[in-house]
């Protein structure tokens, strides 16, 4: 690769920076590692999610995630994925780095570049992979403006897997060799289809008939007073109505039936054997390895944790798997691509009190309009699946050769 002047100018200004007082304390695990680096850490979950699938056709492969100095550890990297401090720029801190870690790849998700590191990482022979390019820049405020040293970074990549037709276009213009550039489309959570027990399925599906249900996933007990008053007002509609609650933590179950209880609601357990009676009204359960089962049978899905802030949201994809039309909040930035990708396409709709949460539902229980909604939300995770499909395909070749070379 040509020498980049810009480029020697920018690793001449990062020798200046302020080594890092962070220090490594774990020890590098043994098997391949493959190095995440994510600088939104809201989007940690999805590059995480996707090295899963990866980690699942390669028994010895390590998963370890990093994001930018400043940023704040992720609070939502999956299990089995270790977080990492990264380095600073400076060239001390990028080879302790490096040389402790030894990563067999790196898989980069995010706009900002940071020339030092990549570089570094580059002259080691570790295959890079840009994920989700858009408009790439560095991560550097003071260099931003300046364009050589993002082109010659974008050349250390072995492929960039570009967020649209119109991305792909931008980055062929910046890369020497444009074939090393795909258009992959947008990169979502990954988000396979949750299991359920097929009996209990059937079993549920007898028991309930044809009565309308929606399910309110993941809530949290401050959310639950406005959920109440919406299965209240729908309830008076139609007065067969099931609503499945399953708070986000089990501790708050018996304080949710409790509340329900005492508001004169006809609630069952499902972990305690209850099955849904004719007159059951709500039907409680702690437990959210049923979440796959409650996603098939109800047509509507209400994603908790998002009605308040605080708490980020709730992974939307899983209901969209599974055929369920999905409600939210206004608090779901930790899934905020999905549910933005998800409105877009008209998967899902917005609600921000107990009032456009009755309109929404009151709308999207029609069977019709909760079947076109849960079609829109099948095709966006069918397409998330195909870019994330496309992706393990490139790094698993780049893998399999550090384990020959």
């Amino acid at each position: 690769m040509a020498r980049s002047l810009g480029l020697s100018a920018y690793l001449a200004f990062a020798r200046r920076e302020a080594p890092s007082l962070d220090r490594i304390t774990d020890q590098r695990p043994d098997g391949q590692l493959l190095w995440l680096h994510s600088s939104d850490p809201v989007r940690v979950d999805c590059l995480a999610r996707l090295a899963l699938r990866l980690k699942a056709q390669r028994g010895n492969l390590n998963l370890m995630v990093t994001t930018s100095p400043g940023q704040p550890l992720p609070r939502n990297a999956p299990k089995g994925v270790s977080v990492q401090i990264c380095a600073s720029e400076n060239p001390q801190d990028v080879k302790t780095f490096l040389d402790h870690w030894k990563p067999d790849a790196c898989m980069w998700l995010g706009p900002w570049l940071r020339p030092g590191l990549i570089s570094a990482a580059y002259r080691q022979s570790i295959p890079l992979f840009l994920l989700d390019a858009d408009e790439p820049g560095l991560e550097n405020r003071r260099w931003r403006l300046m364009p050589e040293p993002v082109r010659a970074t974008l050349n250390q990549f072995e492929r960039i897997f570009a967020h649209s037709k119109e991305a792909e276009y931008r980055m062929r213009r910046l890369t020497q060799e444009p074939r090393r550039v795909l258009a992959s489309g947008p990169l979502l959570e990954d988000s396979p289809a949750l299991p359920c027990n097929e009996t209990d399925l059937e079993e549920l599906a007898s028991a309930i008939g044809g009565r309308p249900v929606w399910l309110a996933s993941q809530v949290q007990i401050q959310e639950l007073g406005t959920i109440l008053d919406a299965h209240r007002s729908i309830s008076r509609l139609s007065h067969r109505t099931l609503l499945v609650l399953v708070p986000d933590q089990a501790s708050d179950a018996a304080a949710m039936t409790a509340l329900c209880r005492d508001e004169g609601w006809r609630v069952g357990h499902w972990e305690d054997g209850d099955i849904p009676q004719s007159n059951t009204q709500i039907l409680i359960s702690d437990d959210k390895q049923a979440l796959g089962l409650w996603y098939r049978v109800a047509p509507v899905t209400l994603m908790g944790s998002s009605l308040i802030s605080g708490h980020g949201g709730r992974n939307p994809l899983e209901p969209a798997a599974l055929g369920s039309a999905i409600l939210y909040g206004p608090g779901v930035r930790d899934y905020l691509d999905s549910y933005s990708r998800l409105a877009q396409a008209g998967a899902a709709r917005i609600v921000k009190d107990a009032s456009s949460l009755i309109s929404a539902l009151s709308l999207v229980t029609a069977p019709d309009q909760a079947a076109t909604m849960a079609h829109a939300g099948w095709e966006v995770v069918s397409e998330g699946a195909e870019v994330s499909d496309q992706i393990i395909a490139v790094v698993q070749d780049a893998l399999d050769q550090r384990e020959v070379s």
